[in-house]
């Protein structure tokens, strides 16, 4: 009988758990957590923040689940070393697991720009359940947030302050907001709406400096201006948890490197989530984690399988508000684009493509056909013949579902 451990149960550790178990029934697996809660989505801890879901509504697996599935999760448990030539793994209280197949799926901090004053109290990241709790707590006697980061969770996280009763000022380095994901007429569509709603932006900014006085928070921007704020919360992305890698002297460059089957440069040990890179890409999305999960599982297992990418897409609600953004958003305007806005219903769709293939979307405010475009990159077929209707308002995208099968 194989003995899997797993070390981390995310969204790539638990999918990980779900693979093995389909193609080993009879296989022992171990999870191994540092939080005191199982699988939770992590997108939805704004929601929580700002009251609108309890914990139970976040947990995506319950206990139950575990064991329907023979799982034997360990929760609030770290592994703090890895014995390479007995095939265990060791936990912060010197217990010691051995294992046949081990997965790590420690997945990734918030990362914290070098930033004078980043600790004082009242300073936060939103990365896990925990710090989603700490955050609630603070909120209450908190009413001017300064969100530092204008990225996808950032301003998730923000509107979920927003609507816990908090006023939002935006601080972005970069000169529009989701600059990842969205160019700049669709970001400056996006921007007016939040506007509208309350929060008030600082874009094109540098942040010098955050103290405390017996006033409160101060942010000092390096262009002079400082804000004053009751709490700050610094959303500036994620880094890979690498600490067990650089321990095992596993290959490393951006994040750990593994191979289409999600092997790491030693054998028996596996990776997947935001902790690795593959075929040079570190992706740090949900949906990608997801993927190298099942893969990672069913490699572990025995099964010929093979993780050939995941288009990096984002589908999602900012601030109430529906995106759907993928593949080359032509900022610059090199390629074709077909773009599409309408100011009063507040919507704005582009579809890029390259010679003839789509390569890129944003959707906002309206993301019908979401599906069937990211299926039609996947597929990279070629839209020669469509391309006179793509552009119509009406256009079924259906059509493109059809060609892509």
């Amino acid at each position: 009988m194989t003995t899997y451990i797993i070390i981390g149960d995310g969204v790539a550790g638990n999918t990980a758990a779900d693979s093995i178990r389909k193609h080993d029934q009879r296989g022992k697996i171990i999870i191994f957590s540092k939080e005191s809660s199982p699988f939770y989505y992590v997108p939805a801890l704004p929601e929580f923040v700002a009251g609108e879901k309890d914990v139970p509504k976040l947990i995506i697996h319950g206990l139950d689940w575990y064991e329907k599935n023979r799982l034997e999760l360990h929760l609030d448990t770290k592994i703090t070393g890895i014995d390479l030539p007995q095939k265990e793994v060791v936990t912060e209280k010197g217990e010691r697991y051995r294992y046949d197949k081990l997965l790590l799926a420690t997945g990734g901090n918030a990362f914290v720009p070098p930033i004078k004053g980043a600790d004082a109290e009242g300073v936060f990241t939103l990365r896990t359940l925990e710090d989603a709790r700490k955050i609630k707590e603070f909120v209450q006697k908190s009413k001017e947030v300064v969100l530092i980061g204008g990225g996808l969770l950032g301003l998730e996280a923000g509107n979920g302050l927003r609507r816990a009763g908090g006023h939002i000022t935006v601080v972005e380095f970069f000169p529009r907001l989701l600059p990842r994901q969205m160019d700049v007429p669709g970001a400056a569509m996006l921007q007016r709406q939040m506007e509208g709603m309350g929060f008030t932006f600082y874009l094109g900014a540098a942040t010098k400096e955050i103290r405390r006085d017996a006033g409160g928070l101060h942010v000092e921007l390096e262009a002079g201006e400082s804000l004053k704020a009751d709490m700050v919360l610094i959303s500036a992305g994620v880094r890979p948890e690498l600490t067990l890698a650089k321990s095992l002297g596993l290959d490393i460059d951006k994040a750990v490197k593994v191979d289409d089957r999600m092997r790491t440069s030693l054998a028996d040990i596996y990776a997947a989530g935001d902790l690795i890179e593959h075929r040079g890409r570190f992706y740090g999305i949900w949906p990608a984690a997801r993927e190298q999960g099942k893969v990672a599982g069913a490699a572990m297992a025995g099964q010929e399988v093979e993780y050939s990418g995941t288009v990096m897409s984002n589908t999602l609600k900012v601030v109430g508000i529906d995106l759907f953004s993928a593949g080359e958003i032509d900022v610059e305007g090199t390629l074709e684009s077909l773009v599409r806005k309408d100011e009063v219903q507040n919507t704005y769709r582009k579809l890029v493509l390259q010679d003839d293939v789509l390569v890129g979307a944003i959707l906002l405010g309206d993301i019908h056909g979401s599906a069937e475009i990211q299926q039609a990159m996947k597929q990279g077929v070629n839209l020669k013949t469509l391309k006179g209707e793509l552009n119509r308002e009406d256009f079924d995208f259906q059509r493109l579902a059809q060609i892509s099968a």
